[in-house]
Parts: C-alpha cells; structure tokens; sequence
C-alpha cells in the first residue's frame, strides 16, 4: 500500500519557490505534505496532494522537472520512542530508509493524531517489504484515497 509522492527540482533563488506556489494554486492544487531539501543552486521539493497525475502534468507542462515516486504514509504512535519503534521494525526486516518527513493535516474533523498517531512519509528500498514488515506489527498505512480526502481542509 503505497501513495504517490512528487518531487521537482526548483531553482534556489528568490521568487522561484513562490512562482512554484503559486502555479499550483492556480491549478487549484493543494499541497497536504512537503519537505524541501536544498543545495546552493537548486533545491527538491517533495510533496503529497490529491491527484499525483494531474498535479504532475499542469507541473512538467510548466516547464519543471518533476518525478512521480511510490513511498508509504504511515501513523506512527505519537509518543517517545514511537518512530523509533517503526524504523526498528523496518530495520529488523532489513529495509533502509533513503528519507522520512512528517506531516498534520485532518479531514472531516478527524486527524491521523487523534488515534495517537503521527502521519509519516517514508521512502524506502523495499516498498513491499516494509508493508507487510509495519502491517504485521499493526502501524496503520495511509492509502491515495485517504490522502485525497485530506484536500481542501
């Protein structure tokens, strides 16, 4: 169970990550979880929201470099040690985490933390491995659907 994540190279200078912004806006596309890694000349944006495909066609028709990437979006028990917990689990099934970035966002008045849960994105080298590795041991995965319906909260 996995969901589909976009990353975009985007121009480290001003203006450019608000001209990014602001064509999705325009496109109507709502950003429900990012992180953004830079270097000096450009930075990768990584991000979630409701329909991957589309978001990615109004970006590469844009004129960005964009990239569609298969991660999992898990709850992570909202706790000392829980994230531990997870990466020990997936490090006992000998998976390695390449990144990992967390997010808050409810929809219909629920939120992944009122189960006591954080919601986590994590890319890893083993999608099905670590699927089966977090279900096993009862970490609950977040599926597109359950990321679409976060949109427009």
């Amino acid at each position: 169970m996995s969901v589909r994540q976009i990353s975009v190279f985007i121009e480290n200078s001003p203006g450019k990550l608000a001209a990014f912004t602001r064509l999705l806006g325009e496109g109507n596309i709502d950003l429900l979880a990012l992180t953004i890694a830079d270097t000096t000349s450009f930075g990768i944006l990584r991000c979630l929201v409701a329909d991957p495909d589309e978001a990615c066609r109004v970006i590469t028709k844009a004129g960005y470099s964009a990239r569609l990437t298969d991660v999992l979006a898990a709850v992570v028990p909202d706790k000392p040690g829980g994230l531990a917990d997870v990466l020990i689990t997936l490090a006992d099934e000998g998976v390695s985490l390449e990144y990992c970035y967390s997010f808050a966002r409810e929809t219909a008045g629920q939120s992944f933390a009122q189960n006591g849960g954080a919601a986590l994105v994590l890319r890893v080298d083993d999608l099905e491995r670590a699927t089966l590795a977090l279900s096993s041991r009862g970490v609950p995965l977040i599926n597109q659907d359950q990321i679409a319906a976060l949109r427009g909260v």
